[in-house]
C-alpha cells in the first residue's frame, strides 16, 4: 500500500512539474513566437525547394520579372527562375552556415573558456588575451578580409564565422565557470577526491549550459546576417547556388522593373533574424533560475 502511494505521489509530482513547465512556456510570448518562426524555417529547410514544384535553377526567359501569382507565389527573377524555390534553397544555405559556424564557435569557445576559467593563472591570462585580440576586429570586416584572402565557399564562410565568434563563447563560458567553481557542490566534489577534470566536465559543465544555449541562438542570427552580407558583396556562397544576400545583390539592377526581387529575400532575412532573436530572448527568460 505504501509503495503504491509513493508511486502515485511521484507520478502526480512529475505531471504537475510538466504542467508548470508548459504553463511557463505558454506565458513566454517571445519564446512562443520565436519558436514558431524558427520552426517554419526548419520545415522549409527539411522540405526543400522540390515541394514548390519548381527547380530553383531552371531558367525561363518567357517568365522573366513576373509578379506574385498563383503560379509563382513570390514572382520570378531576371532569368525567369521561381523566387520562392530559390528562397527555400537559400534557407538551406543560411541555416547550414549557421549550424556549422555555431558548432565551431561553441565547441572551441566552450573548451577555451572552460580551461581558462577552471585553471586560472598564466594560462587564463594567455587565452583571454588571444580572445581579446580577436574581439578587437569588427566581425563583418574580419570576415570580409579572411574570405577575400581564402576564397568564397560554404565551408570557408562557415569556418570563418565560427572562428570570429569563438571569443564570445569563450568569454561567456569562462564567466560561468568562475561563478560555478566556487560553489559548495564543487568544493564537496573536491573534498571527496574527484579528479579536477571530471569535476569540470560532469559537474560544472552542465550548470553552465543556460547562457551558452542563449548565446548560440544569438550567434546563429548573426551568422545568417554575415553570410547574407558576404553574399551581397560577392564574397559569400558563389553562384549559381541561391543565397538570400546574393538574391538581394542581383535585384539591385532591376529595382524599378521588379521590386519583388528585393522585397521577398529582404523580408525573409528579417523574419529569420527576428525569429532567432526572439527565441534567444525567450530562452533567456525561460532558463533564468530566478523564475523558479
Amino acid at each position: 500500500m505504501t509503495d503504491t502511494t509513493q508511486t502515485m505521489d511521484a507520478s502526480v509530482g512529475k505531471s504537475s512539474r510538466w504542467g508548470r513547465e508548459l504553463k511557463k512556456i505558454r506565458s513566454n510570448k517571445m519564446l512562443m513566437i520565436g519558436g514558431v518562426i524558427v520552426l517554419i524555417f526548419i520545415i522549409m529547410v527539411i522540405v526543400g525547394p522540390d515541394a514548390t514544384g519548381y527547380d530553383h535553377s531552371k531558367m525561363s526567359i518567357r517568365e522573366r520579372f513576373q509578379g506574385p501569382s498563383p503560379a509563382h507565389w513570390m514572382g520570378t527573377d531576371n532569368f525567369g527562375r521561381d523566387t520562392f524555390a530559390r528562397i527555400i534553397h537559400g534557407a538551406r544555405v543560411s541555416f547550414l552556415v549557421g549550424v556549422l559556424s555555431v558548432s565551431i564557435g561553441l565547441v572551441a569557445g566552450m573548451l577555451i573558456g572552460a580551461i581558462a576559467g577552471f585553471t586560472g593563472g598564466f594560462l587564463d591570462n594567455l587565452l583571454m588575451r588571444i580572445t581579446d585580440a580577436l574581439l578587437a576586429f569588427p566581425p563583418l570586416l574580419l570576415a570580409v578580409g579572411l574570405v577575400a584572402a581564402i576564397g568564397p565557399s560554404i565551408e570557408t564562410v562557415s569556418v570563418i564565422i565560427g572562428i570570429i565568434y569563438i571569443p564570445r563563447f569563450a568569454r561567456i563560458m569562462r564567466g560561468a565557470v568562475l561563478s560555478e567553481k566556487s560553489k559548495e557542490y564543487v568544493e564537496a566534489a573536491r573534498a571527496i577526491g574527484q579528479d579536477p577534470w571530471r569535476i569540470l566536465v560532469m559537474h560544472i559543465g552542465p550548470a553552465t549550459l543556460s547562457p551558452i544555449i542563449v548565446l548560440a541562438t544569438i550567434v546563429f542570427a548573426l551568422a545568417v546576417i554575415i553570410e547574407a552580407s558576404l553574399s551581397f558583396l560577392g564574397l559569400g556562397v558563389p553562384p549559381p547556388t541561391p543565397s538570400w544576400g546574393g538574391m538581394l545583390s542581383e535585384s539591385r539592377t532591376f529595382m524599378t522593373k521588379s521590386i519583388w526581387m528585393a522585397i521577398f529575400p529582404g523580408l525573409t532575412i528579417s523574419m529569420a533574424v527576428l525569429g532567432l532573436n526572439l527565441l534567444g530572448d525567450g530562452l533567456r527568460d525561460y532558463l533564468d533560475p530566478k523564475d523558479y
